[in-house]
């Protein structure tokens, strides 16, 4: 489907779900279908032979794989098989001991990891403490600029303090660290190699040494990144079975699909619902699976100025939204109504204390009557015009951008949506500048290990992630993070995350499962969301 029909379906599809949306999601004449109950998975069948090479594709090429800045989808879907960290995300979201045995926090401002014996680098180098201090303290290096600060921001220091030990200093408690240590935050690289390869470290020029299941053997840029077996790897259980996976970089949704249903390409994560997905659930030559992720899909608050920045506005806006309509017409019911940022995947603790708090938010269903006394409340500022910004070249940020734009306009809103090029999208993230003349724009997003109090960091004043330099919360995170018990800190949490939903400033609208794709020739690849940081392509090989 070309750009241009792509537009105008979402025109249809848009006066569709907002007579959805306005009417209730279930019975009426065009009303769309109830939200069904998702099997989201955590393993797939295991895989009965090895491979002599599979070939994966990715939605875009990485942009390096140097951990300090694997903060994305194709870097980490690499990563996670090459590079290890000190503990490990398993894939039903527990968090295990990795090339540490042991974190001991022996005082409220100190960790002291104990490090794995018998554990090598490609290069044949025995891991030791100096390679761990290393590889986390280059995380505090303003040169270097890494992507995990959040979780290194309340580093006082890293040191080897044994052979096989490593003690990081706090400047406060901070009970997000720890956790952190098991996604690429705390991934651990050879310290000669890194001290060699200085910024070329995880380019195409440079690769990286690590002591994963796979060893990086080569990356043709714009074309392939190839890993192979690593046959003297130290976790038997996790010993790869097929012996080299080779990563493609098709961008193109079309074409992805085409050379999934060829066969040219094995297997792909989607990170949104591909327009065609349809198309890949009855495919004859491969196999759809949903995982259980902590990915979402949102409307983030841009702006501090103009009528977005009233928060009656924006609580006006979300309850006009149906996230039920959504989700099975622009997700094509791939992805339910999620209340908070933190949703159900998240609660790896205090499970039914944050379910009870989830469920007393705002369901997501439309109440277009309260969303109408609300604007009126507002008052005649409220009818200036709003900028929301979506990727260009995607349909579900074309279809959600439409559906915006109609419900807006049914309620009285003036809202101008702008297609940003896919190619710059990414500087909203980033650079000011890009965001100026918008007040809101979609996004996925994630937090990173199952603890509700990680989905709101980006709430910090002054974060990097903070782009409205919302304030509401920046004390009680800043508490909870201080926090080591965790009923105490599921208290201060859910207090957060009631202000934050009372507020919108993010507008939390689908949750987004994991989509997997396996040809019929191959089996085995974990499903879940920690396959950016699990090494997820051990058990894939021939069904």
């Amino acid at each position: 489907m070309n750009r241009r029909a792509l537009t105008s379906a979402g025109s249809a599809l848009a006066a569709l779900l907002l007579a959805a949306t306005l009417g209730g999601c279930g019975g009426g004449p065009g009303g769309l279908r109830p939200a069904v109950a998702l099997d989201l998975k955590t393993s797939t069948p295991k895989a009965t032979k090895s491979l002599d090479s599979i070939t994966w594709n990715l939605p875009y090429e990485p942009q390096g794989i140097d951990p300090i800045k694997s903060f994305n989808y194709a870097e980490n879907t690499v990563l996670s098989n090459l590079c290890e960290s000190l503990l490990r995300l398993t894939p039903d979201f527990r968090i295990k001991p990795g090339l540490a045995t042991k974190a001991a926090n022996p005082t409220p401002k100190k960790w002291v990891y104990t490090l794995r014996e018998g554990v090598r680098f490609w290069n044949g180098k025995p891991l030791t403490a100096d390679d761990a201090a290393a590889s986390l303290s280059r995380h505090l290096d303003p040169k270097l600029g890494t992507w995990w600060g959040d979780y290194f921001q309340n580093v006082d220091s890293v040191r080897a303090t044994g052979r096989m030990e490593v003690t990081v200093t706090l400047k406060r408690p901070d009970a997000l660290f720890n956790q952190a240590m098991a996604t690429a935050a705390g991934a651990v690289s050879e310290k000669s190699a890194m001290r060699r390869a200085d910024k070329d470290y995880g380019t195409p020029k440079q690769g990286v040494m690590c002591t994963g299941p796979f060893e990086f053997a080569r990356w043709r840029s714009g074309e392939s990144l190839t890993i192979t077996r690593n046959n003297d790897y130290w976790g038997r259980p996790h010993r790869a079975v097929s012996k080299s996976l080779t990563f493609r970089f098709i961008a193109d949704e079309t074409t992805a699909v085409n050379a999934l249903r060829s066969g040219e390409v094995d297997g792909q994560y989607f990170y949104l619902p591909p327009a065609a997905i349809g198309q890949l659930q009855s495919s004859p030559t491969g196999t759809v699976t949903l995982g259980r992720s902590l990915t979402y899909w949102a409307l983030l608050d841009a702006t501090k100025k103009g009528p977005y920045a009233m928060r009656k506005v924006r609580q006006a806006l979300s309850y006009a939204l149906d996230r039920d309509a959504l989700g099975a017409a622009v997700f094509q019911g791939t992805a339910p109504a999620q209340r908070a940022l933190a949703g159900p995947a998240t609660w790896g603790y205090e499970k039914d204390h944050f379910r009870k708090a989830y469920d007393e938010l705002p369901s997501g269903k439309a109440d277009l009557k309260k969303a109408e006394a609300l604007l009126k409340e507002a008052g005649p500022a409220a009818r200036k015009r709003i900028t929301i910004a979506v990727q260009g070249s995607s349909s579900v940020h074309e279809l959600t951008g439409n559906l915006v734009k109609a419900t807006g306009k049914k309620l009285g809103l003036d809202i101008d949506i702008r297609v940003v090029p896919v190619e710059q999208y990414g500087n909203l993230y980033q650079d000011p500048k890009a965001r100026k003349g918008i007040d809101a724009f979609l996004s996925t997003w994630y937090g990173n290990v199952p603890d509700p109090l990680d989905a709101y960091t980006v709430f910090l004043s002054g974060g990097n992630n903070n782009f409205s330099g919302y304030d509401g919360v920046d004390a009680d995170i800043k508490k909870a993070r201080a926090t080591a018990d965790q009923a105490e800190r599921a208290r201060i949490v859910t207090r957060i995350q009631s202000r934050v939903a009372h507020d919108v400033t993010w507008m939390p609208l689908n949750n987004l499962p994991v989509i997997l794709y396996q040809s019929d020739r191959v089996t085995g690849a974990v499903p879940s969301f920690p396959y950016l940081y699990y090494p997820w392509a051990t058990g894939l090989g021939g069904r």
